[in-house]
């Protein structure tokens, strides 16, 4: 019996990969714009010590090599020593399947496929889902039934890893699932090394006050994602940025370990082939009165006036009817923004459930002053004839929150209560986990609502 326990206990040494700490996984990287060549980042995490990687790709008939760079060191208090590294594949055709690996020791210790992003005009889909990384069984089966969807590239609306955004927690809620090494609805599936990830920072990812003494690994958002960094000229320690604490030795390796994300990649906006995204950080240490901060949404969307189809993603709905979070729904002084902008959709998390609102148009009420928490008052306008069906030309933009996907589910009584909806909600699905897929084509765009059993509980299009 002893000896039994002994080997029990082990089995996770023994089945510890001798080479990653974590398994590759794509990123966008901080490319915006879209090129005739295109790129990303292929990333994983060795351990802390010296290995020569070596790493080759194919676009075409040939093996091409890419050069590895250890990009940071990853050491902090709760967890091992590990090492972040990068290497671009490069001179990707547009749309364009590619396969690549990774040696070492003179031997292949991974391989695997996926596409470059679409150019512009193309066709592409995605699939959107946040509060997801609990490590529950319902996150598990999104990530299985997301993969089954063949997505071109995935967003997280926010609240990526429970319950602190901390680097300890990504290793059990995040990687295990969205990098399984197979596709089972019980373990989650093999996305992230398939699969160009993207997405947006929320509350329990980034705090308005981050003590590192209590939480020396916190932030890991910055430590692990490669996204655009384009947006607002932020530094650390500006107003619009978490408020550092804690030893100045751990802060010190943060920024360094950071140095040119953080805090500049919480707001950014990039392209996929007809879909333009503006990335918002819609935390509470954000003012979005600012007119800094409105002046660059307002030009990115300008500049954007030829995409076929805008998209804003955040983590707080600006229009929510759950009774959890009901009075957080500040980013609606953005509306005005949204509208002049000619946005599509704006796509949500924090709210752990799915909603759809009527198409709409809001203004501010005369004199009011934002608050951190706050019920934004006004007056909106809501376009009811739109089904997504037979009409599918709606006046205003539909506002979506996609938080359904592995966090514990808000508001379960609200599912068959629409008299506790507010009038602008036109769906709301809060009983099972859910995630949204959508088609992004040439003449119009459909979001379906697909459960983490696989079943569509919603579906519209809007035509042009």
């Amino acid at each position: 019996m002893k000896t039994l326990l002994l080997l029990a206990l082990s089995l996770p040494l023994l089945a510890k990969d001798p080479y990653f700490f974590e398994k590759p996984y794509l990123q966008l990287g901080n490319r915006p714009a879209l090129d005739a060549k295109e790129s990303l980042e292929l990333m994983w995490i060795g351990h802390d010590k010296d290995v020569a990687f070596n790493v080759e790709y194919k676009p075409a008939g040939t093996w091409l090599n890419a050069t590895p760079k250890q990009i940071r060191r990853v050491d902090f208090t709760g967890t091992a020593a590990h090492r972040v590294y990068a290497a671009t594949l490069s001179n990707l055709k547009p749309g364009k399947r590619f396969s690549y690996r990774i040696s070492a020791d003179g031997k292949v210790i991974f391989e695997s496929a996926s596409i470059a992003r679409k150019a512009a005009k193309k066709a592409s889909r995605f699939v959107v889902f946040g509060d997801c990384a609990a490590n529950t069984k319902g996150q598990r089966e999104v990530a299985f039934h997301a993969a089954q969807q063949k997505p071109d590239y995935i967003f997280i609306t926010g609240d990526i890893v429970y319950s602190r955004g901390r680097v300890s927690e990504y290793q059990t809620n995040f990687w295990p699932i969205y990098n399984a090494d197979q596709a089972d609805p019980t373990q989650g599936a093999p996305l992230l090394r398939s699969t160009l990830f993207t997405g947006v920072i929320g509350n329990h990812d980034s705090q308005p006050i981050v003590d590192f003494d209590k939480t020396p690994d916190g932030l890991a958002y910055y430590l692990y994602w490669a996204q655009p960094t384009n947006g607002p000229m932020l530094q650390p320690g500006d107003k619009q940025v978490p408020i550092l604490q804690g030893a100045e030795a751990i802060k010190k390796k943060f920024l360094d370990a950071t140095a040119g994300q953080y805090p500049r990649m919480a707001n950014f906006s990039f392209d996929y082939g007809n879909v333009h995204w503006t990335v918002l950080d819609s935390n509470v240490y954000v003012d979005w009165t600012s007119e800094e901060f409105r002046q660059w949404v307002r030009n990115d969307l300008k500049a954007a006036s030829k995409a076929k189809w805008r998209i804003v993603g955040l983590h707080h709905p600006p229009f929510n009817s759950s009774k959890i979070h009901f009075k957080e729904q500040r980013v609606r002084v953005l509306a005005d923004i949204f509208e002049e902008g000619k946005v599509d959709l704006v796509l949500a998390g924090h709210v752990h459930n799915y909603q759809r609102t009527h198409p709409l148009t809001f203004k501010v009420a005369p004199g009011f002053i934002l608050g951190k928490n706050a019920e934004v008052p006004g007056q909106w306008t809501l376009d009811k004839s739109f089904d997504g069906d037979k009409n599918t030309s709606p006046k205003g933009v539909i506002y979506i929150t996609t938080g359904a996907g592995g966090a514990n589910l808000y508001n379960t009584e609200q599912n068959a209560d629409p008299a506790s909806w507010q009038e602008f909600t036109k769906q709301f699905v809060s009983n099972i986990h859910s995630f949204s897929v959508i088609d992004a084509e040439a003449k119009q765009l459909t979001l379906k609502q697909i459960s983490a059993e696989g079943k569509e509980l919603d579906r519209f299009t809007i035509k042009r």
